[in-house]
């Protein structure tokens, strides 16, 4: 069973992306209210080696070994990955075999300067900036409380201007708290500074960690769109819906499940159709890993998702 290395999936940002997962269970410096994951097990700033970079290429090549083709390898564990010291490394591995590589960070750590020299390895970095305000800041994203937000921004600032690579951000909304007109516009007016490539806005669309979260209703969502390209112009684009279901299988079934459901919640019929092509009943395996006890099936805003259960977790 493959450590670090889950899928290929699709992403509409990447197109076919091999995700990286450098990082146990949820050790991160937020915890976010909206988070797919669940709760931050271990709130944290302080970087150490979490991964093996080594590992990690060892794993990327297997895939390639298959014949797979990848538009990007993605570090997008289920926490912070710039805490991880072994990222910068596993970059430049990656990128040796002549592969784009990409970061999804939070962006709370970037007013450090090993954190920002590591994210030059990267092809492509996606940077969330939900708000600019800071009691918003507290309350969707629930920082290490050594973390501010004014030295947060700087950090992005800084790395922005030093980056040469492919810059993007993304903005998860959540009704009734960052959705109004002047807390779009100071967003969008801080994120314009940056002169990304692309601005994603993005909606809860799996189970969140709070239950109180709920996605912004459609009259936010154009509140907020608008402003953002008043701002912005045309590289603004929303991310309303989940990914499609283009999934390659490269483990046994039960592997692949396991595998990404550890990362972010798998909606059922997604699962369903990719496990279709390599098990011949598809819904039975999935019903045996929730009798075991190692997957959960939640429901959320009508659809059915399946998520990855810890032990000692209820």
């Amino acid at each position: 069973m493959r450590r670090y290395i889950f899928g290929p999936v699709p992403s509409r940002r990447l197109g076919t992306s091999l995700g990286v997962n450098n990082l146990p269970h949820k050790i991160c410096s937020y915890s976010c209210v909206y988070c797919q994951a669940g709760p931050t097990s271990y709130k944290t700033i302080l970087r150490r080696r979490f991964s093996s970079a080594d590992m990690i290429l060892r794993e990327v090549k297997e895939v390639l070994r298959r014949g797979i083709q990848v538009d990007y390898v993605t570090f997008v564990p289920n926490g912070e990955p710039t805490l991880d010291t072994e990222i910068g490394r596993a970059a430049q591995l990656i990128a040796s075999l002549g592969l784009h590589t990409a970061v999804i960070t939070n962006s709370s750590l970037l007013w450090r300067e090993d954190v920002r020299s590591d994210l030059h390895y990267f092809s492509l970095v996606s940077i969330k900036i939900d708000t600019v305000n800071d009691k918003l800041w507290r309350k969707l994203n629930r920082p290490h409380e050594d973390l501010d937000l004014s030295k947060v921004l700087k950090g992005i600032e800084e790395f922005c201007k030093e980056y040469r690579g492919v810059m993007l951000t993304e903005t998860m909304l959540v009704r009734g708290l960052n959705t109004s007109e002047e807390e779009a516009r100071a967003t969008a007016r801080f994120i314009r500074r940056l002169d990304p490539s692309k601005v994603y806005i993005s909606v809860p669309v799996r189970p969140p960690t709070e239950p109180w979260v709920k996605p912004p209703t459609e009259e936010e969502i154009v509140v907020v769109y608008t402003t953002f390209t008043q701002e912005l112009g045309r590289c603004v684009e929303l991310l309303t819906s989940p990914e499609p279901p283009r999934f390659e299988v490269l483990d046994n079934p039960r592997e692949y499940l396991l595998n990404l459901t550890s990362v972010h919640p798998l909606r059922y019929d997604y699962a369903v159709k990719a496990l279709s092509r390599v098990c011949e009943e598809p819904e039975r395996l999935i019903q045996c890993l929730i009798r075991e006890g190692v997957l959960a099936l939640v429901e959320y805003q009508g659809q059915r998702y399946l998520v990855r259960r810890r032990p000692g977790r209820e």
